[in-house]
């Protein structure tokens, strides 16, 4: 296919990418022809993809306010994905203009997407990292000349943990994560589970989909999430389907086993 003005050089513009299938879930337009047909067997495997994107994003705005709420001014959200309309920056500066926000992500795409929008920004950047080198992160010049970690930080891993298979060590990259954080720091984490579907098969197959893309699927119960937390006191609700975190209203919370996506908030104490 011809590469858009828009895509780096350096992308491989053939083989479906999470961050732009994540777009294409969303109603973005930063995804080519592959990744929509990712995103389209996605959704005939499991029709409630896009909602299932659409709460996530959703459990971000409601966690971000809370955190706000809570005097948290600064925000590493490792894995941010392409922008579109409710990231993190747009939500804290609204309500708190002397935020500052850090993303990291390691699709070029995004990255770049992010440079752009962000540019001129004194309060946001974006860096290009993988989760899975979280000293990297931590130790990433922009990181540390934005953050202050002598302050609280909220490090947000959004509907991203689900590409980190167990033998990548989520644990171990959570708790390195963990150590560098000061008292009263917050974790976001959010991702896809099978806890309540009602057939493996919908599982099955979605993991089927996502092996031919950048970045395969790994499911977790509700549990093996809430071990992640580990060093974290959860806020309430706990890890809960993410329509169920601190809900807008009762309504809203309704068949919530349907989005597939567990999530919490833990604050560090000390």
């Amino acid at each position: 296919m011809q590469r858009p003005d828009w895509a780096p050089e350096s992308i491989d513009i053939e083989r479906p990418s999470v961050a732009r299938m994540y777009d294409y879930y969303l109603g973005g337009s930063h995804n080519f022809a592959v990744d929509r047909a990712a995103a389209q067997a996605m959704i005939a495997a499991v029709p409630e993809a896009p909602l299932m994107a659409q709460a996530n994003r959703a459990f971000l705005r409601r966690a971000v306010q809370f955190l706000l709420d809570s005097g948290v001014r600064q925000f590493l959200d490792i894995g941010s994905g392409i922008p579109t309309v409710g990231n993190v920056h747009e939500i804290a500066t609204r309500s708190a203009p002397d935020a500052r926000v850090v993303y990291v992500d390691t699709d070029s795409v995004a990255v770049a997407h992010s440079r752009e929008i962000l540019r001129g920004n004194p309060s946001a950047t974006v860096v290009q990292e993988d989760l899975r080198r979280p000293a990297a992160i931590l130790t990433h010049p922009e990181v540390r000349r934005l953050l202050d970690f002598t302050e609280p930080i909220a490090v947000m891993i959004v509907a991203v943990l689900h590409f980190v298979p167990d033998s990548d060590d989520p644990a171990g990259i959570l708790g390195t994560l963990r150590r560098a954080l000061p008292p009263g720091s917050y974790l976001v984490l959010s991702q896809t589970s099978s806890d309540g579907r009602e057939t493996d098969e919908e599982t099955r197959e979605a993991e089927r989909v996502y092996r031919n893309t950048d970045n395969p699927l790994t499911v977790r119960s509700r549990t093996a999430l809430t071990a992640l937390f580990e060093g974290f006191e959860l806020v309430d609700p706990g890890v809960v389907w993410v329509p169920e975190w601190r809900p807008d209203s009762p309504d809203s919370a309704e068949h919530a086993a349907q989005s597939a996506f567990i999530g919490g908030v833990g604050r560090l104490g000390g």
